[in-house]
């Protein structure tokens, strides 16, 4: 298959402005014909609220993608170009549903993940509702979305990270799959891996770094926060299986996140429940991640479960 130009310089304009610290611009939406937007899923917060997109073919019930956005836990939208990549589900028979979670500057750790938890719930209670299978959902996130991705992936059963009063406490929050892009795992050891590295700043161990904000505490002062806040900390042989990419010249989540993640995942899942793809050069996000190509691996992981 040849690059798709455009589709990379939508994804590179998605992630850029994240970089710079401002809002990426939206992702085009409107040739998708069959969509509810802003359906609330808690009622806690305003941000509690998801897009859902369905395939313009096919009669459903449609296996889903809960996409989970990026942002350093404190910016970033369910509509803005970092969902661009994963509407090429559709046309591969996969539902979407784009959540929206509270941001930092909202809520500290653990309420992204009780966020997470309850769309998911939210959905398998209305799977009839939006023709979705409850039986078959993944989560898939970049950055800050990968994090959140790999804690639902980790933490099914988990009571401590599971507000049930979020509502539809009935429902599991389980899935059966999890695609992580560059996803931060261990923040204690991010300024360590790019020390040895050079190639980003140590900067992660500091009062106002996105890691410390999410804790809500400097990072090298909340030892157990930073634990509980670890997907790595709650693996167990029943995980679902994971997909994991990272680019080896990422400059804000050292690629060392993923080679650590991947291998405790391997060493407890098994071989053939772990699939990790260094992508060599690629930095934080951008082309790399969005090419036909790469997206065909994941979506090849994924019909492998679900198809």
């Amino acid at each position: 298959m040849k690059p798709n130009p455009f589709l990379q310089l939508v994804l590179l304009m998605a992630i850029m402005p994240i970089f710079l610290g401002c809002q990426p611009p939206s992702a085009n939406t409107s040739y998708v014909q069959k969509k509810w937007l802003d359906v609330a899923y808690a009622s806690t917060s305003a941000a509690q609220t998801m897009d859902i997109y369905l395939p313009n073919e096919g009669p459903g019930p449609f296996p889903v993608i809960v996409h989970i956005h990026g942002g350093a836990f404190k910016m970033g939208d369910k509509a803005d170009g970092q969902l661009t990549p994963v509407l090429e589900a559709l046309k591969r028979g996969y539902a979407i549903a784009s959540i929206n979670y509270r941001l930092s500057g909202e809520a500290i750790f653990p309420a992204q993940i009780f966020d997470v938890k309850a769309a998911i719930r939210f959905i398998r209670a209305n799977a009839k509702k939006y023709q979705l299978n409850p039986d078959k959902i993944a989560t898939w996130g970049g950055s800050a979305g990968g994090h959140l991705a790999a804690m639902a992936g980790t933490t099914g059963g988990v009571a401590a990270l599971e507000d049930l009063t979020l509502g539809n406490a009935n429902e599991s929050s389980n899935v059966q799959a999890v695609v992580d892009w560059f996803g931060p795992i261990n923040f204690n050891t991010m300024d360590l891996q790019f020390k040895a590295s050079g190639k980003g700043r140590a900067d992660h161990d500091e009062a106002n770094s996105p890691e410390s904000l999410l804790v809500g505490k400097k990072i090298t002062e909340a030892q157990d926060l930073v634990a509980k806040a670890s997907p790595a900390s709650y693996i167990t042989r029943d995980d679902p299986p994971f997909f994991i990419q990272h680019g080896t010249a990422d400059q804000l989540v050292p690629f060392e996140q993923s080679v650590d993640f991947a291998r405790i995942l391997t060493a407890k899942l098994g071989k053939k429940k772990v699939q990790f793809i260094p992508l060599e050069g690629a930095k934080h996000g951008g082309p790399a991640f969005g090419t036909p190509e790469n997206l065909a691996k994941v979506f090849v992981f994924l019909d492998k479960l679900f198809k």
